[in-house]
Formats: C-alpha cells, sequence, structure tokens
C-alpha cells in the first residue's frame, strides 16, 4: 500500500499544526505535497493527492468530488490579518478603477469580490498578477506570508534590515506606497455576523469508502491532525520560536498572529459557509 498523499501549504497560518503534526506523530506513511492552496486545489480535483487543507471555494464548486474532515478549518471571527487588500484612497474610492488579484488563492480573490460588488456596490476592473511592481499599484490584494510581511513594512514594524531582509529580494520602492489596509476577514464578519471559513480539510470521497486501500490510513491522519491541532493551541509560544515570519515578526506578533485564527468547524462555519455560496452564486 502506498503512502497517503496529503498536501501541505508553507504558509504561517498552517505552521503551528503541520509542525506539531510532524515532530509529535508518525508520519511515515504520509507523502506531504508542498504548493499554493490554488496549485492544491488543481491536484486534488486531478486526484493527484488525497487531501489537503484547501481553499473553500474549491469544496463549494466541487462538492460531488470531495468530502471535508469535521472539527478543523482556517477561520476568522474578524480580523484574519493575512488575507488584505491594500489600497491608496478609501476602499468606497475606488470603484471605476483596477485591483491587483493573486493567483496562490481562489478563496481570497472571490472574497474580494464579494466584498466590493455586494457589500459596497464597487465595480472595478480585476487584473491577475504576482508581480513585484503590484506593490507599486493603487489597489492590490495579497495573501498568506506575503500579506504579513508586505503589512510589517508598510507599518515599518522594523526599523532594521535583517539577515533575512538582506536574502530576500528587496522590497520594492514605491513614491506613494498603498498604505490603507483593509482585512478581508473582518469586514466579513462585520456585514454577516459570521467566521469566514478561508480553508478547509478537503479529502477525495473515495477515501470514505472502506474498501479503498487508503482508507485506514485516512482515519490516522484525520485522528492525528485533530489531535495535532489541539496540542499546538496549547503550545503556541514554544512553537513560535522557530516560525518562519520570526525575521519578519517578533515571537509575540507571531503569536497574536495565530490566535487571531480560529482552526475549529463549527456549525456557525458551516453556516458561513451557506452564505458565502449563496453570494458565490
Amino acid at each position: 500500500m502506498g503512502k497517503l498523499k496529503v498536501g501541505r501549504i508553507n504558509y504561517a497560518n498552517l505552521y503551528p499544526i503541520y509542525h506539531t503534526l510532524e515532530k509529535e506523530f508518525d508520519c511515515s506513511s504520509y507523502e506531504f505535497v508542498d504548493g499554493v492552496p490554488s496549485k492544491l486545489n488543481a491536484m486534488l480535483r486531478a486526484g493527484a493527492i488525497d487531501l489537503s487543507p484547501s481553499s473553500s471555494v474549491e469544496y463549494l464548486r466541487n462538492p460531488e468530488l470531495y468530502n471535508i474532515l469535521d472539527g478543523v478549518s482556517i477561520s476568522s471571527r474578524g480580523p484574519v490579518g493575512s488575507v488584505l487588500l491594500f489600497t491608496r484612497r478609501p476602499i468606497e474610492a475606488i470603484s471605476g478603477n483596477m485591483v491587483m488579484l493573486t493567483d496562490q488563492s481562489d478563496t481570497a480573490v472571490a472574497l474580494l469580490d464579494i466584498i466590493l460588488r455586494r457589500f459596497y456596490g464597487i465595480d472595478y476592473t480585476p487584473e491577475a498578477s504576482e508581480a513585484p511592481e503590484r506593490e507599486c499599484k493603487n489597489n492590490f490584494l495579497m495573501i498568506g506570508d506575503d500579506a504579513l510581511k508586505h503589512y510589517a513594512r508598510v507599518s515599518r514594524l522594523h526599523t532594521t534590515v535583517t539577515e533575512a531582509d538582506a536574502a530576500d529580494a528587496e522590497p520594492v520602492q514605491c513614491m506613494e506606497p498603498a498604505t490603507l489596509v483593509h482585512d478581508l476577514g473582518e469586514i466579513w464578519f462585520q456585514k454577516t455576523g459570521l467566521p469566514f471559513v478561508f480553508a478547509l480539510w478537503i479529502v477525495r470521497k473515495e477515501l470514505y469508502d472502506p474498501a479503498d486501500p487508503r482508507h485506514e490510513l485516512f482515519k490516522k491522519y484525520s485522528a492525528d491532525l485533530n489531535a495535532a491541532k489541539e496540542m499546538a493551541m496549547k503550545n503556541l509560544p514554544e512553537i513560535a520560536k522557530n516560525s518562519p515570519l520570526i525575521p519578519y515578526l517578533n515571537e509575540a506578533e507571531v503569536i497574536a498572529y495565530w490566535k487571531k485564527l480560529d482552526y475549529e468547524l463549527t456549525d456557525d462555519h458551516k453556516k458561513s459557509l451557506s452564505l458565502f455560496k449563496e453570494y458565490l452564486g
């Protein structure tokens, strides 16, 4: 029997769970496949991986292919801290303008469209780009660690150049950077009163069949994952010491970011998913 192919997103929001899973549990029967959410979405759809933390919109658009693991998600009840729209002008003033998107997350792009068009009545022109110069545009969406790092730069959290900064590509220097920051998780919560579910652990339906050779491995992974989540939430200060964000944020800031996140999957989360699906049309 082969290994269970499990997607792994190397974003800071997942670091506590994956760090704990790989440190405290026997992962020898799992093959981790790295990628950004949009890449893992496509691999799940094609059956190239068995399960993954992946965009909630992927599950909502293809329910015939998937089930979701109970008890775990990547959500927020208010600010998420890492799905951010940067603008130069107030959000209401960007109508008729271009917004640079990201190709890393289908959920973030869909959520932004709902927020701008439905919540604010803003007509805008989307443009997909991951080019560094987008940081000098008037309006652009960033997610994950890129959003956290850019927010840190914009907020001037660091006044000295670290070794990691020097190793990284130099930040784009803009004459007038976009410094207004709009947290999409916070806006969704303000408008709906519900948490927003950015990612779910999405599972190919065939793994639920006891006759499938991966079924027992899947059951083991499910138990390991939920146990790792519970363990990680109790050990955030220790985990933060090894976070890849430390060159950009200090330990207290990393922990504060993780505490903004909601890793549960309750009836409220499922109600929010239903509303998101309705808005997706």
